[in-house]
């Protein structure tokens, strides 16, 4: 079994595409999705699952919107995969509430960082499928 984590941006966030935690966990054990956890009302979960990436990412997108009559945006990566972003940060002197990474399906094009706009004085670095900012 695959320890995964889905992260669902769109959802919980400024008042559009609710969806209480209990319903994402209820949907991701109907899924056939094992020791499903869901973090606060941030639309992460974390499940293991004996299923490829992709095929846990397809499951849960079809019943997602199956849920929401709508699609809903989904990102799925193993905790391998978190660890490594974590381990990786290319910001590890700033400060943590200050440092991210914008996951991403794929990897960043070599010209992701000159698009930023509103940018100030921040820094920002690509990795394998996040950029960390």
């Amino acid at each position: 079994m695959t320890v995964f984590v889905a992260l669902l941006p769109a959802v919980n966030v400024g008042g559009t595409g609710k969806l209480p935690m209990t319903e994402l966990k209820a949907i991701c054990e109907a899924a056939g999705f094992k020791q499903v956890e869901t973090f606060i009302a941030s639309g992460n979960v974390v499940f293991e699952s004996s299923a490829s990436e992709s095929a846990v990412m397809a499951t849960l997108e079809d019943r997602l919107r199956a849920y929401a009559g709508k699609p809903v945006g989904v990102l799925v990566c193993t905790r391998t995969e978190i660890s490594d972003v974590l381990a990786n940060n290319s910001f590890p002197e700033g400060p943590g509430n200050r440092t991210v990474a914008i996951f991403l399906d794929e990897p960043p094009r070599v010209e992701a960082l000159d698009r930023l706009v509103g940018q100030t004085d921040e820094k920002g670095q690509l990795g394998d499928r996040e950029i960390y900012i």
